[in-house]
This record gives structure tokens, C-alpha cells and sequence, in this order.
């Protein structure tokens, strides 16, 4: 890693801070732009629950229709959006998958209902009506009464590895400025700044 990756990601760690102080309910939101092997292109808001030198991390289920085209193509675009701030950040690179003490390790720190809940929701698949997924709810509560909730094989996160992160400053007369790092094929990060 290179001093300019490492200023990019403190950069995206102190605007995080300053979206956390901010009315906004949901500061780590964010837009997951991913697409199938066929280049069909998806998007969705995620959150985001753990940002280092590594990459941003987000969790889902690992049938769900986002993890599939993961498998088929995990490269990915993340956009963090903070009105408040007049204030986004553009990151694309790869998605990896987690490895299991990872997800263990966040898995346990989620309330018990969402846990619950992972059970219970077979993600991106057809539900016949909200009573049925209610029931599911219900028969996973009995299930794991008297005991602590393991994490699902199908539950686990993604961690993007970023190529390019774009901070993006609304400017009078949509006169913006963009400040881009980039990843070279050799590996070393340049910065650079770009027209509105």
C-alpha cells in the first residue's frame, strides 16, 4: 500500500465521522452497483459495517441475488451519498468474501431479533405472502429459545477491495470538485483531480 491509498482512506474516515454527527438515520447507507456475468447491472443500498486499509465491508445472505452475481462478477461500484454534507464518495473495485471468523465475529454483535431474522428470510426469493415469512419467524424464535444464534452457512460479508475512490464536493454553479485516487496496474496509487 502506498502513502496516497493510505491518505484516501483516512480521508473516507474522517467525512464518515462527519456524516455521523450529521441528521442523517443511516450514514454508512450505501449504493452497491453490482452486475451478472451477462453485464445486466443491479443496484441496491446496503450499510456498511467495517472500513480498514482492506477494504469496505458490508453482510448479506450468500444465496441472495446480490451474492450470485458476485460470484459471477465481483467487480463492484459502492456509493455513499451524505446531502448534508454536499458531500459523496465513489469507491469501485472487487468484492471478496469475508473469511468465517470475520463474519463470526461481527455475526455475534448483531441484535438477536436481526439474527433471527437471517434465519427466517431466504433472500431474493419468491414469498408466497408476509404471513408465511411472520411464521418462519416465529418457528426460528422456538427454535433457538434456550440457546445462542449460530451464524447461517448461507450469512457472510464482502469486503471490496477498492481501485479507484472518488470524493466528490458539490460546488457552486455545479462547478464540483473531484479528487480521484486510482490504483495503477503495478499497484502504486496516483491522485488526481477531475473536471466536474
Amino acid at each position: 500500500m502506498t502513502d496516497l491509498y493510505e491518505e484516501a482512506i483516512r480521508r473516507f474516515g474522517e467525512l464518515l465521522e462527519e456524516a455521523m454527527k450529521t441528521e442523517l438515520p443511516e450514514p454508512t447507507a450505501m449504493t452497491l452497483a453490482t452486475a451478472a456475468a451477462d453485464g445486466r447491472p443491479s443496484a441496491r443500498t446496503v450499510l456498511l459495517k467495517h472500513h480498514d486499509r482492506r477494504g469496505f465491508v458490508f453482510y448479506t445472505n450468500l444465496q441472495s441475488r446480490k451474492a450470485r452475481q458476485l460470484r459471477e462478477n465481483p467487480s463492484v461500484a459502492l456509493c455513499f451519498y451524505w446531502q448534508p454534507l454536499a458531500r459523496q464518495v465513489l469507491i469501485e473495485g472487487v468484492a471478496e468474501q469475508v473469511d468465517a471468523e470475520e463474519a463470526d465475529r461481527y455475526w455475534a454483535s448483531r441484535p438477536r431479533d436481526s439474527q433471527i431474522g437471517a434465519w427466517a428470510s431466504l433472500q431474493s426469493e419468491p414469498l408466497e405472502s408476509r404471513a408465511v415469512l411472520e411464521r418462519r419467524v416465529e418457528e426460528m424464535r422456538q427454535r433457538f429459545r434456550d440457546r445462542v444464534v449460530p451464524r447461517p452457512p448461507r450469512w457472510g460479508g464482502y469486503r471490496v477491495v477498492p481501485e479507484r475512490i472518488e470524493f466528490w464536493t458539490a460546488g457552486w454553479h455545479r462547478l464540483h470538485e473531484r479528487l480521484c485516487y486510482l490504483r495503477e496496474a503495478s499497484g502504486e496509487w496516483r491522485k488526481v483531480l477531475l473536471y466536474p
